[in-house]
């Protein structure tokens, strides 16, 4: 995609601070970061969300988040990390090609944890609750 900044990176046209790379995945600083050592994790081949993600790739990207996580925290003394994924423009993603953020925490840092996103939360009772997991599992 020719429009995309990370593909761009993955191309080599934009300057990255690199902290992993391997056939399918590339992981590097977030140029505008949450926290000291904010890592990015994306597929180098252009996705722009989580379910156009085929399963072999999805899974190239969550060993290496799951791999970079802990090295992102000692690397920075953090304390713990939010690992997260904004999925759509309406989610907050603003590049729209997959990527997992890894934030690395510290105490007193401000940050909220995920409850934390949505201030007016649904009143969902058991029945309709039961509905919605019906409704995913037969999707």
């Amino acid at each position: 995609m020719t429009d995309c900044i990370f593909c761009a990176i993955v191309d080599g046209d934009i300057p990255s601070d690199t902290v992993y790379e391997d056939d399918t995945v590339v992981a590097f600083l977030d140029a505008n970061p949450l926290a000291r050592g904010h890592t990015l994790v994306i597929p180098k081949a252009h996705h722009e969300r989580l379910d156009d993600l085929p399963a072999d790739l999805a899974a190239d990207v969550f060993a290496a988040a799951h791999d970079l996580t802990d090295r992102v925290e000692r690397a920075v003394d953090a304390e713990a990390t939010t690992v997260a994924v904004n999925n759509g423009e309406l989610a907050g993603q603003e590049v729209p090609h997959v990527h997992v953020h890894i934030v690395p925490r510290f105490a007193d840092d401000g940050g909220r944890p995920i409850h934390a996103l949505i201030d007016e939360r649904p009143d969902v009772d058991d029945d309709e609750r039961a509905e919605v997991a019906a409704a995913i599992e037969s999707a």
